[in-house]
Order: C-alpha cells, then sequence, then structure tokens
C-alpha cells in the first residue's frame, strides 16, 4: 500500500511539472516569441557552414558542437 501512494505521488509529480513546463514555455505564460535564430532554417545552415570553416590552431580537429555530432575523442590516460 506504502508503494502504491510513492507510485502515484511520483506520478502525479511529473504531470504537474508536465503541465506547468508546457504552460511556461509552450504557451509562453509570460509573453515573449520564438527568436528568430530557433526558427529559421537558413540561419541555421549559415551558423553550421561558419562554425565549420573556423581554422583550428591547436591540438586534433574537432567540430564545434560535439554534443550535436555525438562524436567526442576521449583520450587516454
Amino acid at each position: 500500500m506504502t508503494a502504491g501512494y510513492i507510485v502515484g505521488s511520483l506520478v502525479g509529480s511529473f504531470a504537474i511539472a508536465y503541465l506547468c513546463d508546457t504552460f511556461v514555455s509552450d504557451k509562453k505564460a509570460f509573453g515573449g516569441s520564438i527568436p528568430k535564430t530557433v526558427s529559421d532554417k537558413e540561419w541555421l545552415k549559415a551558423t553550421e557552414a561558419k562554425f565549420q570553416a573556423w581554422p583550428r590552431t591547436a591540438g586534433p580537429p574537432v567540430v564545434m558542437n560535439p554534443i550535436s555530432r555525438q562524436n567526442f575523442i576521449v583520450k587516454s590516460t
């Protein structure tokens, strides 16, 4: 019976957190709008091209945003 209360409380808290997040971020509860840099695909392509064109002078070649590429360089110790 205690497990039921714990699971129910967790599910309820996640539901409340989801509703609050949706209301604040998607419905723009505090005003504002989506920036052009987020919604414009041409801007994304131009920024990506600029990042890839930057010369690197130190270390091995890596991409500017490794999280989106998922190709981390792991050095052995």
